[in-house]
């Protein structure tokens, strides 16, 4: 029996009543006598859970403002990533060539993999900020390359292109000062960009290659590997290694012949030819470049003296 049902029936005093109104009776006397422990417990029930949301809403605003602010202060992250990598290298390099070229040097890097970050872009693909690493260079990352090999070699002929441009400045920017230093860094700008044109992946040449002749990529691989034993070089080396298995990787891809592969290396006899006359004519710019801003050097020269 409820107990609420008991004390509204009892119109005159009932003795075996006293105990069980003795029970439910509020502890303090300015409670309503009529408002049974079932509702007591159910206000005191209903505070706490009302606490607890609040708690807990309270809680998740502040979470999902430090996520905010995280998010607004994500692309400074990456600007400190960015400046401090470059920082890193021109430390190193400087210890060779001295922080002038070396600074040039590290800018020369970043305008190469700028191309390739605005080319991505145009291809609606989301791409980090550069990243340097001494002595390998500089790197970005993405998704993807494009929907199809003609896209990536879009991708990949865009980073020499603007790194020519970049030495071009430069070159420019000597001959009109007389800077040897402007020139050296012109030469070895030239240099940069057109070692990434060899036709082997992951080099740029080898972007290039995936939309022109795939099978290009052997004569490139088979090129690094006599440039390791004619120049010993660690550098070269690791080139070597990760060209050989993106190249193996790559050709097994293609053999399946499976309909999306046969898609993404579809491309029409017009956009080769463009692409064709796109790298014919870096390479050849570059070369031409390098021979105009060479500079005759001694065994022991450094860049120091410039």
């Amino acid at each position: 029996m409820d107990n609420r049902e008991l004390s509204l029936s009892a119109r005159a005093p009932v003795a075996p009543a006293a105990p069980i109104h003795a029970e439910v009776l509020p502890a303090h006397p300015s409670e309503n006598p009529f408002g049974a422990s079932g509702g007591h417990k159910t206000g005191n029930v209903r505070r706490r859970i009302g606490s607890a949301l609040a708690a807990v809403g309270a809680l998740a605003a502040k979470f999902f403002a430090a996520i905010k602010g995280a998010v607004l202060l994500l692309p400074k992250l990456k600007l400190l990533t960015t400046a401090g990598t470059a920082l890193v290298s021109v430390a190193a390099y400087s210890l060779f060539w001295g922080w002038t070229f070396a600074a040039g040097f590290v800018v020369l890097l970043f305008v190469h993999e700028m191309g390739h970050v605005i080319q991505l872009r145009r291809e609606g693909i989301k791409a980090s900020a550069p990243m340097f690493v001494p002595f390998l260079g500089a790197m970005i990352m993405a998704k993807s390359l494009g929907e199809n090999a003609l896209a990536e070699a879009r991708v990949g002929l865009a980073g020499p292109i603007l790194g020519t441009i970049g030495s071009g400045v430069c070159l420019a920017v000597g001959e009109a000062t007389n800077s040897d230093l402007l020139r050296a860094l012109a030469y070895v700008g030239f240099f940069l960009n057109l070692f990434n044109l060899l036709p082997v992946v992951p080099l740029d040449g080898g972007r290039a290659m995936a939309a022109m002749a795939p099978w290009m990529w052997f004569l490139g691989f088979g090129a690094l590997v006599a440039m390791v034993f004619v120049f010993p070089n660690p550098i070269l080396l690791i080139i070597v290694l990760f060209g050989g298995m993106e190249t193996w990787r790559r050709w097994q891809q293609r053999k399946t012949r499976s309909l999306e592969q046969a898609a993404y290396y579809r491309v029409s006899r017009r956009n080769r030819m463009l692409v064709g006359v796109v790298y014919i004519g870096l390479i050849a710019l570059l070369a031409f470049g390098m021979h105009e801003t060479h500079i005759l050097s001694s065994a022991g020269h450094s860049f120091r003296s410039i």
